[in-house]
């Protein structure tokens, strides 16, 4: 399980462990917090008082300070899992849908003529359909494209770096994401 890091202005900035959480709380670091309570440490009993030390952990948090790099003017890192789930598992060549172990990443304009491997230039593909474009254009090959790349939001972006959302972790970034995001149909 990981806990959503925010900025103080809400913008997200890491997936991170329980216990890097725990450590922003005990440094007083979160200015404040949303979502579920998802868990708690407990520490060691005060001397004076003999009361337990106890950290409750929220799904999301927004930490003090303002973040070093504008997050806008980044581009996602692109990963074959993060764009076979950008392009929700189907191929864009036959339009059916498939396992991610029997996807490929597709280069629209072929890496042997000069294509680059940017999120504008890759798509899921099957296998199959890959083999048949081989190292030609999608026009050369007469496999039209059936749906347009496109570079994921910051939003979508931490979306698709984890599997494992909890509900009201996703319920936060699915209101920050563009309606016209694939990731919403």
């Amino acid at each position: 399980m990981k806990v959503l890091k925010l900025s103080a202005q809400g913008l997200p900035q890491s997936w991170i462990t329980l216990e890097d959480a725990a450590t922003h709380y005990a440094a007083g670091d979160v200015r404040w917090e949303l979502g579920a309570s998802v868990a708690v440490f407990r520490g060691g009993h005060n001397a004076v008082t003999g009361e337990q030390s106890r950290i409750a952990i929220s799904s999301i948090i927004g930490t003090r300070g303002a973040p070093g790099i504008n997050p806008f003017e980044q581009t996602p890192s692109l990963t074959n899992s993060k764009l076979f789930a950008r392009d929700r598992n189907l191929c864009a060549y036959c339009g059916r849908h498939f396992h991610e172990t029997d996807l490929t990443r597709e280069h629209i304009a072929p890496v042997a003529r000069g294509g680059q491997n940017h999120w504008m230039n890759v798509v899921t593909a099957c296998r199959a359909c890959n083999h048949r474009k081989g190292p030609r254009t999608p026009e050369q090959a007469h496999m039209p494209l059936l749906y347009a790349p496109y570079v994921p939001s910051l939003w979508e972006d931490f979306i698709l770096r984890n599997r494992r959302i909890l509900a009201d972790q996703m319920e936060f970034l699915l209101a920050h994401v563009p309606r016209s995001s694939r990731l919403l149909s």
